[in-house]
């Protein structure tokens, strides 16, 4: 979820209540009061009345939301399982670097260590995708719809057709296709979820390695970004296909293209020794000089 600014929380319709709610207008005056009885000057104890109403307001803002909304116990398995795992990883890296002694190399993995904070984040968000795909695929009963259509044609190859029973072919060849297209998303983001935590645990191995000294800390650095870095891409790659699937993006900007597909960032345009194809140029034809 986006973090929201001071600014903004402050400026919310639960601030605005407090501001003008009448108990606390009624404890501005009451510590205002209790200020004035115990003998301090009218300014100390406008001073505490206007504190007490601040603080006040002050509890009143919204809190950002942080990794504590994350709850495996909300999704199904193999979901749920996905995302302790995760959060254990993380609890042990976690405590490979407050058990490493003070200095740089502390220092690096506290920021490795912020990195991964996200990569929790982006477990959760692509656990929750595939929790609500597995809850949308229950609903929509394909085997009943595969079983309609086999009756379907059967009727139509013997009795003929009609624009009812081709109609209805046409319904239920969307339904089992919408089916067979979530599928492959759940299946495919189960497969490389499952990776990325068996990567989860080898990055805290390698950060025990290198609290002690023996391990290299910049190529670990890189590897947790790019664990991130696929977490992420995972995550907006099921975000696109789902778009994608309700109609607010074409259907080629998918990436699930058969069941064993992968959801991975597109390839750089050009790879150091591969041989790219060209777009055809048509030259312009050439003058010879007179002989």
């Amino acid at each position: 979820m986006a973090t929201l600014s001071l600014r903004d929380r402050f400026y919310s319709p639960k601030v605005a209540r407090a501001i003008l709610s009448p108990f606390s207008i009624l404890l501005l005056g009451a510590a205002t009061a209790i200020g004035i009885v115990i003998g301090l000057p009218i300014i100390a104890a406008a001073a505490i009345g206007v504190g007490a109403y601040g603080a006040k307001v002050g509890l009143s803002i919204p809190r950002n939301s942080n990794r504590n909304r994350i709850d495996p116990f909300a999704l199904r398995e193999p979901w749920r399982g996905y995302v302790q795992s995760a959060l254990t990883a993380k609890l042990r890296f976690d405590r490979t670097v407050a058990g490493t002694r003070s200095g740089p190399l502390k220092d690096n993995l506290k920021q490795m260590a912020s990195r991964l904070e996200d990569g929790i984040n982006e477990s959760w968000r692509i656990a929750s995708r595939g929790h609500d795909i597995d809850g949308a695929l229950g609903q929509l009963n394909t085997a009943q719809a595969e079983t309609e259509l086999r009756q379907l044609r059967s009727q139509q190859r013997q009795q003929g057709t009609s624009a009812d029973i081709e109609s209805t072919i046409r319904s239920l060849e969307a339904q089992i296709s919408s089916g067979q297209r979530m599928q492959q998303v759940t299946t495919s983001t189960r497969d490389r979820l499952r990776l990325l935590d068996a990567r989860f645990d080898e990055l805290v191995a390698r950060a025990v390695e290198v609290s002690i000294g023996s391990g290299d800390t910049g190529g670990l650095g890189d590897d947790v970004d790019d664990l991130v870095n696929e977490l992420e891409g995972l995550r907006l790659a099921i975000d696109d296909t789902q778009r994608a699937e309700r109609g607010e993006l074409p259907p080629a900007t998918t990436t699930f293209s058969s069941p064993d597909a992968t959801l991975q960032a597109p390839p750089p345009l050009s790879q150091p020794g591969t041989a790219q194809t060209q777009p055809t140029q048509t030259q312009p034809p050439q003058t010879q000089p007179p002989q």
